[in-house]
Parts: structure tokens; sequence; C-alpha cells
């Protein structure tokens, strides 16, 4: 059993932020800042490709509810929402979960993407294979 499905269960402690029938929200134990939240489905799904479309839309409604709570009670500046999916990702558990990642003025996260500058023939070929059923 996966330490999220421990913590749903009562097995492991957690800081709860939010629980109903469905999902839980707690504080994440490595806080990257003050008030980092992860909200997971209780239903167990290894990641966000294994969850049906319902629990999806569930899971980024209530972030979204918490990221309000949390920026309105926190003050903060801003903050991310996150899923990672497999390892190379940054995923270490595999359950869904979505972190709630609060900013503010000069903390300490760097999140930077690389410019890939592709060509517009690139850039249609790309759009091809996405597009592929």
């Amino acid at each position: 059993m996966c330490v999220f499905c421990k913590i749903v269960n009562g097995e492991i402690p957690a800081y709860k932020v939010y629980e109903d029938e469905d999902f839980l929200a707690f504080l994440d134990i490595a806080q990257a800042s003050v008030g980092h939240t992860l909200v997971v489905p209780k239903k167990h799904f290894s990641n966000f490709l294994e969850a049906d479309e319902e629990t999806i839309s569930k899971l980024f409604v209530l972030a979204a509810k918490l990221a309000k709570q949390i920026t309105q009670n926190l003050e903060v500046a801003g903050f991310n929402i996150l899923n990672n999916n497999g390892t190379v990702a940054g995923q270490s558990v595999n359950h869904l979960h979505v972190h709630i990642l609060p900013r503010y003025e000069h903390d300490s996260i760097t999140i930077k993407f690389a410019q890939n500058h592709l060509s517009e023939s690139e850039m249609q070929a790309l759009i091809a294979r996405i597009s592929h059923k």
C-alpha cells in the first residue's frame, strides 16, 4: 500500500487541511514553502493518466478552492499548481496528487522552462503527432 493510501486510511498521521468523502488535502511534510499542500483522491490512482475524468475534474476544482483559501489566509503573492507524472517528471509517490505551492516575494523556489524554438514545419509535424488518434 502506498504512503498516501496509508495517510487516507489513517495508518500514518497527517496535518489535514481538508477532507471529504472523495479527497484529502494535507500539508506536505517537506514544506517547499509555507503552506505547501497536497491534494489527493482517496481512491488510489498511480498517476494522472490512470484517473477517470470525474476524479480529475473534482481534484482540480478542489485544488482551485484550496489555493484561493491559502492565498487569502496566508497572504501569499501567488502560487503554483503542480502535478508530476513519472519519475523523470519528479513524481516521488505513485498516487495521483496535486501540489499547491504558495509563492512569496523572494522565496527560494525556481521553476524554469527551456526555450526550445521549433521551425514552422517542426511545429506542424508536432501538431500531427499529438493530434493522431
